[in-house]
């Protein structure tokens, strides 16, 4: 049930008292633990928390590949399990703040540190996973560029090298000729 097609429902929700809507709101919001935590950023917290948010994410994306680098044998399993939980930490932080070039910041940041060549031949067990991992891989750079093309030019300015440095890794290893048939570009166009 969609409330827009219930205008009638949509005017008695308008028409409650403030107090009972009080206590509607806040028993709806406390069901949701990323809109409590999106109200929480929202209403008590400032550009400083952002930042913290911001510097602890990238902190856990940096222990998180020390950790992986750590393995005596680097697998594209452990790397694609990796890459998914902090992919997730980095979509939940937008969904907290909003913040759209601090998400595509922490995407650039994070594709860096992935690695893309492994020692897993077409016969091992583990090669499947490494298809999984080149594909989300530059799926998740190309969502990133979408985003990426739609920030301000200022911030566009700012992450241009570091764009272009994440593409050139892409276009010299295995993964060219696949992010070239999904339309990734070579470099952005300053």
């Amino acid at each position: 049930m969609l409330l827009k097609e219930h205008k009638d429902l949509k005017q008695a929700i308008i028409n409650i008292p403030p107090k009972e809507k009080d206590k509607l709101l806040l028993r709806l919001i406390a069901k949701d633990k990323v809109l409590t935590e999106h109200l929480h950023f929202k209403l008590l917290e400032d550009e400083h928390d952002l930042n913290t948010r911001h510097l602890a994410l990238k902190s856990a994306i940096d222990e998180a590949m020390e950790i992986l680098n750590m393995e005596s044998r680097l697998s594209s399993k452990d790397t694609l399990t990796v890459f998914r939980k902090l992919n997730g930490q980095i979509n939940h932080h937008y969904k907290v703040t909003k913040a759209v070039n601090s998400e595509v910041e922490l995407r650039i940041y994070l594709l860096h540190q992935i690695p893309l060549v492994f020692n897993e031949n077409v016969f091992s067990a583990l090669y499947k996973f490494q298809e999984k991992l080149s594909t989300y891989y530059l799926r998740t750079t190309l969502s990133m560029m979408n985003k990426f093309k739609k920030l301000h030019e200022d911030w566009q300015f700012d992450l241009n090298e570091d764009v272009n440095n994440l593409l050139n890794k892409i276009y010299t290893s295995k993964l060219a000729h696949a992010a070239a048939d999904l339309g990734l570009p070579k470099e952005t166009s300053d």
